[in-house]
């Protein structure tokens, strides 16, 4: 593919749109690609990122890179006009509503948010509301806020109060305050974790995207096994990487 352009947000995260001379395959919001990474000595394996948004009218994909190792920290000096190898779509997504009524919650945190911006975009296109409720340490480590108010509602939590509500997601006053019929998820572990025990016991369908370590995409190499109550060990790359949160031991 090649990119089009490279947006650096912050010091740690960059935003890299990538286009084809061939038409983009259609993608669904919680599916990710697996990107090759040349030039960079110490990087073997191919990096899973979440699939940001698709541009369709620009035939662009766009990803929400986290610069924090030595691929993604190669992959945010990328330049307008370089080329990168991209396996793609992989992996399960979301599942969209059913009803144009029904009221969804998005909960992000940190670079989770990343795939939430297109299940929201897909959702507006159904003639729904998605409502999104994202969560960062502080007020500068909130990422797109403005692209995510042109989707949908947003509220916010940060943990020092700069920016919204302090505290965690899973503290934040719309949970008491609405109820929704599905929660779809994607953070840390610990949030993912509490959001799943929130939704348990409101009896609210809610489904995580996984951020395991994956490797090949593909399920052979077997580094990103997760433990499920139906299936015992499943490979997240091919049987989530979004997942229904009742299936999951360590809700």
């Amino acid at each position: 593919m090649t990119v089009t352009s490279v947006e650096h947000i912050n010091e740690k995260y960059v935003l890299i749109k990538l286009t084809h001379g061939e038409v983009l395959p259609e993608m669904h919001p919680g599916q990710f690609v697996e990107v090759r990474v040349d030039g960079s000595p110490t990087t073997f394996l191919r990096r899973p990122i979440s699939i940001n948004n698709v541009d369709v009218a620009k035939n662009e994909l766009h990803l929400l890179v986290a610069a924090i190792g030595d691929g993604t920290r190669k992959l945010a000096q990328l330049n307008a006009g370089d080329t990168l190898n991209v396996m793609l779509p992989l992996g399960n997504g979301f599942t969209m509503p059913k009803e144009s009524t029904a009221k969804h919650l998005l909960v992000g945190g940190g670079v989770g948010v990343a795939p939430l911006l297109y299940l929201g975009k897909k959702i507006k296109e159904q003639g729904g509301e998605a409502t999104f409720l994202l969560g960062a340490r502080t007020a500068k480590d909130l990422l797109m806020i403005d692209d995510f108010k042109a989707v949908g509602r947003v509220f916010v939590t940060t943990e020092d109060g700069s920016e919204g509500e302090k505290g965690f997601v899973t503290n934040h006053s719309i949970l008491s305050n609405e109820v929704f019929d599905m929660i779809s998820t994607c953070g840390p572990k610990p949030m993912m974790a509490a959001v799943a025990k929130y939704a348990a016991k409101t009896d609210t369908e809610c489904e995580v995207s996984l951020e395991n370590k994956m490797a090949c995409g593909l399920g052979a190499c077997l580094c990103c096994v997760e433990k499920t109550q139906d299936k015992g060990n499943v490979c997240i790359c091919t049987e989530g990487p979004v997942i229904n949160s009742k299936r999951l031991e360590w809700q």
